[in-house]
């Protein structure tokens, strides 16, 4: 049997027609003479699947091109229409004493819920409300210290053109963001941001492309002017992301992943060889600390130094360990980020680090296994 012929045995390639209700009665069997003109208008034609052409790759690379040559003129074309409206609708951002509430219906929709986001993301607090769901009762959500930002390349939607008059008797300020700044939606904001664009990147003209970039651009461009403006830092960023490799980074601090109490490899300055031997195979840091009667830091010893002994010296075992162990180990404060501890270990090319109180006095100890297990490396 041929490839055609086993698709046709299968039923793949032929149309066929079923009654709405019963697939084994015909429209006269199941409803009579009568009703059969009726039932008849109730008939649907399925069609399966057809075979996929052949992909002309050159003709495919070419429209991705072309899409993405109209999109970033559209994008580029933006920064010459900038004026005052955007300064001030940056000065309105930075002045609110509630949230940004951002709306969008359809493809801006998806748009205004990723502005959202990126808002909340850099110190401005602020949600995405659906437009048809605020006319059912989430415009509750918005309050009169709230900044409202209207997304829609036509000003036109209905669902949010809607519930402006109802935004604005709140007393909260409206920003729109739309392609026609003659249109219901820019005339209704105390601010318009123009993100009109000449055509779509669709063949057709139709599906929303080159409009929904340059709006989330346009939005990318707000949110970035706004966070400069509101001084917001590293530090504040990692703290909205604590789940991000950012947020471990810089939220992570030594006393965080050291170990601490008996974890903690040590032997006294009176301790041989063979003591801080059995130290560090009993605690499997690799290294242990020589502490005074006070516990302060006196010196490190690690496996490397034991390594380093051995080639030179023959019996080291009973061998005082003040003669062999590196004095005035680079230690770091439980207080600093743990960040720091994995660039000093860099930089000195260390596999270990001692944690020490301002004093000197032994609290606690890291190795590379231990930022490796807290994914701060």
């Amino acid at each position: 049997m041929s490839r055609a012929q086993f698709r046709v045995a299968i039923g793949l390639d032929t149309p066929y027609t079923m009654p709405a209700d019963r697939g084994d009665l015909d429209a006269h069997q199941r409803f009579g003479s009568r009703a059969a003109g009726c039932a008849a208008s109730q008939m649907r034609v399925c069609y399966t699947p057809r075979m996929i052409a052949k992909i002309n790759g050159a003709r495919a690379l070419q429209l991705a091109q072309h899409v993405l040559d109209i999109e970033a003129d559209a994008i580029r074309s933006l920064s010459t229409r900038l004026n005052g409206e955007f300064v001030v609708a940056v000065e309105m951002l930075l002045a609110c004493k509630g949230r940004v509430v951002v709306s969008g219906i359809g493809k801006s929709g998806h748009i205004a819920r990723k502005l959202a986001a990126t808002l909340a993301s850099t110190g401005t607090p602020a949600f995405f409300v659906h437009p048809a769901e605020a006319s059912h009762g989430d415009l509750g959500m918005v309050t009169a210290d709230d900044v409202f930002i209207g997304l829609s390349n036509s000003g036109e939607s209905e669902e949010l053109v809607a519930i402006l008059p109802l935004i604005k008797r709140l007393g909260a300020k409206l920003i729109a963001v739309t392609g026609r700044p003659e249109s219901s939606l820019a005339k209704l904001a105390d601010v318009h941001l123009n993100a009109r664009v000449e055509k779509e990147a669709c063949p057709l003209n139709l599906a929303p492309t080159a409009s929904t970039t340059a709006t989330l651009a346009l939005g990318d461009a707000l949110a970035v002017a706004v966070l400069d403006a509101r001084g917001f830092s590293a530090d504040d960023f990692a703290r909205s992301h604590p789940g991000g490799s950012l947020g471990r980074r810089l939220l992570t601090y030594v006393r965080d992943v050291m170990r601490t109490g008996d974890e903690v490899p040590r032997v006294t300055l009176c301790a041989t060889v063979r003591d801080a031997l059995f130290e560090i195979t009993a605690k499997r840091l690799g290294m242990t600390a020589i502490v005074d009667g006070d516990s302060r830091v006196e010196g490190i010893f690690t496996d490397g130094d034991l390594r380093r002994v051995l080639e030179h010296k023959g019996d080291i075992f009973g061998l005082p360990i003040t003669d062999v162990m590196t004095r005035k180990p680079r230690t770091i404060s439980a207080g600093q980020l743990a960040v720091e501890a994995v660039e000093l270990m860099e930089r000195f090319r260390m596999n270990h680090m001692l944690v020490a109180d301002a004093d000197g006095t032994l609290i606690g100890a890291l190795n590379t296994h231990d930022l490796f297990s807290a994914k701060v490396i």
